[in-house]
């Protein structure tokens, strides 16, 4: 008996080294000593009750573009900064357009269940916003909407209050068209109406929406709070920001837009997302506050990068590496600094990861829908390893291009397409723009078994 309960005890202690192990290797601690301030964000160690959370969205940026990954043609000290004080995620996987990201990411289900047509979300679908005003949150949505109703969507979809652009699916209206007042002189929806023109020439859109944010932060300090904060950075048209001299005699309506202008536009980004921390330490509101720093997308195939020594063409509409891998950084109470995480991240995990994070009783979840996504909850406080082995996308952003329609499997190594896409596999270390579908009669018996994996995965999801 004495020898079992040796035995038994080396083995429980021999199972928590490797547990230990795995942790370490998945989600470590870096050292990022090249990071530029941005002011005082320390985290506190507390585990607080009910915490804010702010989810900043930027469009258009892939993963190639902030200096903290490895991009090098453009300046990111606020993101740098950020990744310093909290983690980073090194595989987070959008959707490669934003309206398919945006609905994902919202309901925390994949479109084969929810997604109805490009621009637009369905009103029966519960959100993150939801879910926490119903828990006692205060909510806002600050930024472009694009997901069309209006003030009465909006509303349903869980937030008090909001300020953006783009609030309706206008058909008759082409994008390039409304994309002209997305900058200077913005088309801003406050309250069921548009801001008069006349109180927004000169100015620049999220310039008011930071100042939107900020203001319902102030208000609401002493409650828990939501904020989905929603770039219009840096999507197309490329224009001068106020920061640019061109900006003064800048005119939207008439202008070319030019490329020249996405650098000073992922710089003006970064000031703005320094700006909202800057807002939350002000209101000494750091040591409860989690912050989400991600994109919605890759970036436009106009904009050619440099990313670790390599020049990337932006991948945005296409679904390879390019196209849907994208930044993430959280920050808040208990994230270790300087950690870096390693594990899959797709847009479905936000809803349940925020969940749990509001302490969301999880016998509540069922009342929101089906959630396909998995909580990374744990792993940001550092306490435990569990995590997708794989992400699943049901990607058909609008019905008038069906050639955009994919489906897949992938991990951080290998992508499997479903038969609509001839079943290609591809190695994507190796292969990253999916040039190369592997053979089968070329794959090693390892690669046999991660393809029957990921057949499985696509022949559950298609039921």
């Amino acid at each position: 008996m004495r020898s079992f309960s040796i035995k038994k005890s080396w083995l429980i202690t021999l199972s928590f080294f490797i547990v230990l192990v795995i942790a370490c290797f998945s989600c470590t601690k870096i050292d990022n000593g090249n990071a530029i301030g941005t002011g005082d964000l320390s985290s506190a160690m507390a585990d607080p009750e009910r915490p804010n959370i702010i989810m900043i969205l930027i469009d258009d940026v892939g993963y190639e573009i902030p200096q903290y990954t490895g991009g090098q043609s453009y300046s990111t000290p606020a993101m740098n900064r950020l990744a310093s004080l909290g983690m980073q995620f090194t595989h987070c996987y959008a959707s490669a357009m934003c309206t398919p990201s945006r609905v994902s990411l919202l309901t925390g289900k994949y479109g084969f269940r929810n997604y109805k047509e490009w621009g637009i979300m369905d009103t029966t679908q519960k959100t993150i916003a939801n879910i926490l005003k119903d828990h006692g949150y205060k909510t806002c949505v600050s930024g472009k909407w694009q997901l069309s109703g209006g003030d009465a969507a909006i509303h349903k979809f869980g937030f008090d209050t909001y300020s953006v652009f783009d609030p309706f699916e206008e058909r008759d209206i082409p994008d390039e068209e409304e994309n002209k007042y997305r900058y200077k002189n913005p088309h801003i929806y406050q309250g069921d109406a548009y801001v008069p023109d006349a109180d927004m020439q000169g100015k620049y859109s999220d310039d008011v929406f930071v100042r939107y944010a900020a203001e319902f932060m102030k208000r609401n300090q002493t409650n828990p709070f939501f904020i989905y904060f929603s770039f219009s950075e840096c999507h197309k048209p490329f224009s001068p920001s106020p920061s640019n001299p061109d900006y003064a005699a800048w005119q939207p309506l008439s202008d070319t837009p030019n490329k020249k202008y996405f650098p000073d536009m992922v710089s003006y980004m970064d000031s703005k997302i320094s700006n909202i921390v800057n807002a939350v330490n002000g209101l000494s509101l750091q040591s409860n506050t989690y912050i989400f720093v991600f994109a919605d997308n890759g970036t436009p195939p106009d904009i050619v990068s440099k990313y670790n020594g390599r020049a990337i063409r932006g991948g945005k509409t296409f679904t390879n590496e390019f196209g849907v891998h994208v930044p993430l950084i959280v920050i808040g109470p208990s994230i270790q600094p300087n950690s870096v995480c390693r594990n899959i991240v797709d847009f479905t995990d936000f809803m349940p990861t925020i969940a749990s994070l509001a302490k969301v009783p999880k016998e509540d979840w069922p009342n929101y829908g089906i959630m396909d996504g998995q909580t990374f909850h744990t792993q940001l406080l550092g306490t435990g390893t569990t995590t997708r082995t794989s992400s699943y996308t049901y990607y058909f952003p609008n019905s008038r291009l069906p050639l955009l329609n994919r489906i897949y499997v992938q991990d951080t190594t290998y992508k499997l397409y479903d038969i609509t896409n001839n079943n290609n596999f591809y190695n994507l270390q190796i292969d990253s723009l999916e040039q190369f579908p592997i053979p089968d009669t070329l794959l090693t018996a390892r690669e046999r078994a991660i393809k029957r994996g990921f057949q499985s995965i696509l022949a559950r999801m298609h039921n």
